[in-house]
């Protein structure tokens, strides 16, 4: 798996509060539990098809040929492989995970379906670390209540973003540490880094609401971030 193990790989482990306080790296903690990272798989990827998941999310966020796509929480890779074949030769997949595990078997798979236009890395808990600049969109699928320091791991994502790039956030409307979050304290958290809420969408048809986000005039120091309270 040469091409694969080409990627630079780094990992580190945030411990997370229960109480809202200033992180080594000066951010707010959340003001609310933090979902256990659970299963990589969501449900099985013929239920969720059946559901046409992502197909309908893909639409949603207008994802074309050409488009150069952040995967966040990648996992076995259900959406990478069809974010994959909708951006075509042409457009790229980034896979990320913190899971070396899930990483490697995403590797394999990627290798035996050919998949020439994704590659993976591996993530921080606080830190997706993806290159400035170089996303029309990133994807966020069923995972952002199970990352410990949001408004760092928001304030690090930013930069990645292009000019009208924007964040895919599919979850559930349930309190965060039942793997789900409540779409006014998602809102709410993701404004305090400058990210603005452009469009919300409830879907029973897939079990969630589908969220997308924009950056504002300017990113917020971290100082001035503020934990939202637990709505």
């Amino acid at each position: 798996m040469t091409r694969i193990a080409a990627i630079g790989l780094l990992a580190l482990a945030i411990s997370a509060c229960d109480e809202p306080a200033a992180t080594e790296a000066g951010f707010p903690a959340p003001d609310r539990p933090v979902s256990q990272i659970g299963s990589n798989q969501y449900s099985t990827e013929d239920q969720r098809d059946s559901r046409g998941e992502a197909q309908t999310v893909m639409d949603l966020a207008d994802i074309e040929p050409g488009m150069t796509v952040a995967d966040i929480g990648a996992g076995n890779g259900y959406y990478t492989v069809r974010l994959a074949e909708r951006v075509g030769a042409d457009g790229r997949v980034l896979a990320q995970d913190i899971d070396r595990e899930a990483l490697s078997r995403l590797g394999r798979r990627i290798e035996r379906q050919r998949l020439e236009n994704v590659s993976i890395r591996l993530g921080e808990m606080a830190d997706p670390k993806l290159p400035d600049g170089s996303f029309d969109r990133i994807f966020m699928v069923h995972m952002y209540h199970e990352i410990e320091s949001p408004y760092e791991f928001l304030w690090r994502m930013w930069p990645s973003l292009r000019e009208d790039g924007q964040v895919i956030v599919v979850d559930v409307d349930r309190p965060t540490d039942r793997h789900g979050i409540p779409p006014k304290l998602l809102f709410c958290e993701f404004d305090q880094v400058g990210l603005k809420l452009v469009e919300f969408v409830e879907r029973p048809d897939f079990r969630g609401y589908f969220a997308r986000f924009e950056r504002g005039g300017a990113r917020a120091e971290p100082a001035a971030i503020e934990a939202c309270p637990n709505i």
